[in-house]
């Protein structure tokens, strides 16, 4: 029987739950249909995984309602090690991840509170309640240590932040955006997200200068100039880029109404800036916490092509739905 299960042929694979000539969306747990993706098959991944102790989605083996943030932890961990297969060596994957507090009896409000039944007593059993758990960070150094190297960590600054009826802290008016790759040269194109100058400018010439052997090259689309590059920066010697300055990493963008039942969706601005710069033209974006399908509406609008993951078949709906405007759905495509 041993010998029999060996020689086994592959399990076929997954049959997508909508797809068009674009777009691929699946439903499953992520981790599991990671596994049976090809590797190197994304060029960039775009996500946000449910908060630790935050939402009840009402679907089984949803994360999130792991028994501690070290489960919560080891989770993302296992996930994030089949997204790096995944992934692209030159790929980007931008994680954005909001914080939670060890709760007490009486849970949390605002941006913090504990939507479900079975979240209002969420906490870590070696804290007092009320403590910030910097989960972001944990998550961030975890992924570190398997391998991750850890590139940005970008604060969305929320201006219109949702207020919270706390009285002996302050209202938390921010979430984290990590910037993480594989290896040291990755694809990465600054222009498109850079702040235009208040007013036209022009760079003065510079001389071509020499390119040092023992330095890295440049990344993205702009590999290859070398020869005559302009320096740019704050430096007295250096210029000022004549398609707009640095954006930085502290990303001030609006929190946007969504009318329909997933209740945590970001604003499309915020996979747009992070498509455009970390995804190489014509490239495939990965999602696989997609939700309602912001990150895919983004990477579709770009010229990028998506492919998203969704554990539950409601979201699921939800994203194809607003995923058909680009285009009708292969008939092939199966519908749980």
């Amino acid at each position: 029987m041993a010998e029999s299960l060996v020689n086994a042929p592959p399990p076929p694979p997954r049959a997508p739950y909508w797809r068009n000539t674009t777009s691929t969306l699946y439903v499953g747990d992520a981790r599991e249909v990671l596994a049976e993706m090809p590797d190197g098959s994304a060029d960039c991944i775009v996500t946000s995984p449910p908060y630790w102790g935050k939402r009840d989605y009402r679907v089984v083996g949803q994360y999130g309602h792991e028994p501690g943030p070290a489960a919560y932890v080891n989770t993302l961990r296992a996930t994030f090690a089949e997204a790096r297969r995944v992934l692209a060596d030159d790929g980007t994957c931008w994680l954005n991840l909001g914080d939670s507090y060890s709760a007490g009896g009486g849970g949390a409000t605002g941006l913090h509170a504990y939507l479900g039944r079975n979240l209002a007593a969420h906490r870590d059993a070696g804290l007092p309640p009320k403590n910030l758990l910097g989960l972001p960070w944990r998550v961030a150094f975890a992924l570190q240590g398997d391998g991750w190297i850890l590139r940005n960590a970008i604060v969305w600054h929320k201006p219109n932040a949702m207020p919270e009826s706390v009285r002996d802290r302050l209202n938390c008016r921010y979430e984290l955006l990590f910037l993480l790759v594989k290896q040291p040269a990755y694809w990465f194109d600054l222009d498109p997200i850079r702040i235009p100058h208040k007013t036209a400018r022009a760079a003065p010439a510079a001389p071509p200068r020499r390119q040092d052997p023992t330095r890295p090259p440049k990344y993205g689309p702009h590999a290859r100039q070398v020869a005559g590059a302009q320096r740019y920066g704050t430096g007295r010697s250096r210029r000022t880029h004549p398609n707009g300055r640095n954006p930085g990493d502290v990303w001030p963008i609006p929190t946007r109404p969504y009318g329909g039942p997933h209740f945590a969706a970001f604003p499309l601005e915020l996979p747009r800036r992070c498509i455009a710069a970390g995804c190489k033209p014509g490239g495939t974006v990965l999602d696989m916490f997609t939700g309602s399908g912001t990150t895919g509406l983004a990477a579709l609008q770009l010229g990028r092509r998506f492919t998203g993951i969704e554990l539950s078949p409601a979201f699921a709906r939800l994203a194809a739905e607003r995923f058909s405007e680009a285009g009708p759905a292969d008939r092939e495509a199966g519908q749980p």
